[in-house]
């Protein structure tokens, strides 16, 4: 028989444990941020008909998606997004739900694109929405989530960059685009991919834009200051078109309810070359950049989606939310040095020195275990040098050690693994003493 190579499919990666560790790190701590904004969970499934999906972000994402028949020959297709599977989900139960409803989902999505740094064919990402108010109170409190999370999870260095579809769509009927505004969109999305250059030149050929009309839409894009430098110029850009000015009142309100929510000036910047390329987003969107990993692009994205849910139901449901891709983050988080790459899982390693004294160190695990430690008991009566080795290795913080002298005394030997200290506790006293030493390493 032959040996099969093991190998991963291009875009798809595994995940080993230091990496899923860090990964459940942050999904706990963002459950525990979203709750605290009182969302609630769901979950759908990974597989939906094509025609829940199809046509929903734009034809990239159509192009993009892992669609085939299954073996009852319906036309199915995996999820590349948890958006558009919330929008089905609301429209089917917003009668039991109740609205305005909040929601966070954690689960893989697919998307068959090119891969690149910190972007695979099958991600995970965390998402949390407010289904049902068209309130612009619900768009503070989204860029108020994703601030909180990301000052939870230790990132100080952060920006959410912030925008209103409104204000490129006036321009757009101003200068008699409007037909046209999938495509500018996705031409202004790769902004940060392609350049000015590469954009004006997709806006001529994609779009049929003029030279004058893609010099005011890079005009509006290429708008930079500060918050309120922004703000003051728009006007002279976007024109006044009543949408225009719609666009223009709801940036500077959600600037003002972001301002009043505590979050420094420094963290949150209007940024009128923002698009968003899934076709869906209506109103306010926003991208989060980490300052010291700027190559990794956004870890967390979203915006308001107001008539998504009217493709499945008359019942008006709109909504915003976002998007926190925990894969890039947890990529990011390697290359800034806090994802620790030992993968332990315990913090307490017990060594197996008496082989027929088996049932005394399970005892003795299981009462560690009891009073809420961590701990690994090793499985062979090996040499204690290999055994400390692997525990090195392991990443543990503790090691207790208790040979046929100790046990005869009731005592066990306790070394701390950064330092190589090791001091002699009774039994008695090991649970307390173990805590007191973790207390302390933290």
């Amino acid at each position: 028989m032959s040996i099969i190579q093991p190998r991963t499919l291009k875009g798809f990666r595994d995940y080993l444990p230091a990496t899923m560790a860090a990964r459940e790190e942050v999904v706990a701590t963002a459950r525990r941020v979203y709750r605290g904004f009182g969302f609630a969970p769901i979950d759908t499934p990974a597989l939906e008909y094509s025609e829940i999906l199809l046509g929903k972000g734009g034809d990239e994402s159509d192009r993009q998606m892992y669609r085939f028949k299954d073996h009852g020959g319906r036309d199915v297709a995996l999820r590349f997004d948890l958006t558009v599977p919330l929008a089905r989900f609301a429209a089917q139960h917003a009668a039991r739900l109740g609205i305005p409803f909040k929601r966070y989902h954690v689960g893989p999505v697919w998307r068959g694109e090119n891969t690149q740094r910190g972007r695979y064919r099958e991600f995970v990402q965390f998402d949390f929405d407010t289904i049902g108010t068209e309130s612009l109170l619900a768009d503070v409190e989204t860029l108020v989530v994703v601030h909180d999370l990301f000052a939870e999870l230790g990132l100080s260095e952060f920006v959410i960059h912030f925008n209103n579809r409104d204000l490129l769509n006036g321009l757009l009927e101003g200068l008699g685009l409007s037909e046209q505004a999938d495509s500018i969109l996705r031409s202004l999305d790769k902004l940060p991919k392609i350049g000015i250059d590469g954009v004006r030149s997709e806006l001529a050929t994609a779009a049929g834009a003029s030279p004058d009309q893609a010099e005011a839409i890079l005009a509006l894009a290429g708008l930079q200051g500060s918050n309120d430098e922004v703000l003051t110029a728009l006007p002279a850009i976007v024109g006044d078109t009543s949408t225009a000015r719609a666009g223009m009142a709801a940036l500077e309100s959600v600037l003002e309810g972001v301002r009043a929510s505590g979050v420094a000036e420094e963290r949150i910047r209007v940024d009128v070359s923002i698009a968003r390329g899934l076709a869906y987003y209506t109103g306010t969107v926003f991208e989060t950049f980490l300052t010291d990993v700027p190559g990794i692009g956004s870890v967390c994205s979203g915006g308001r989606y107001d008539d998504l849910a009217s493709l499945y139901t008359k019942q008006r449901l709109p909504g915003i939310g976002g998007s926190l891709g925990v894969d890039r983050l947890v990529a990011a988080m390697e290359e800034l040095g806090m994802v620790d790459d030992s993968g332990a899982a315990a913090d307490i390693f017990v060594a197996l020195f008496v082989a027929d004294r088996a049932g005394d160190y399970l005892s003795l695990a299981a009462e560690l275990r009891s009073a809420g430690l961590s701990v690994e008991l090793y499985p062979d009566a090996r040499k204690l040098g290999a055994q400390m080795k692997y525990a090195d290795r392991r990443g543990h913080q503790l090691a207790v050690i208790i040979g046929e002298d100790e046990w005869e005394r009731r005592t066990a030997q306790v070394k701390t693994l950064a330092t190589g200290r090791s001091v002699e506790v009774p039994l008695a006293e090991l649970t307390q003493r173990c805590s007191e030493l973790l207390e302390a390493s933290s």
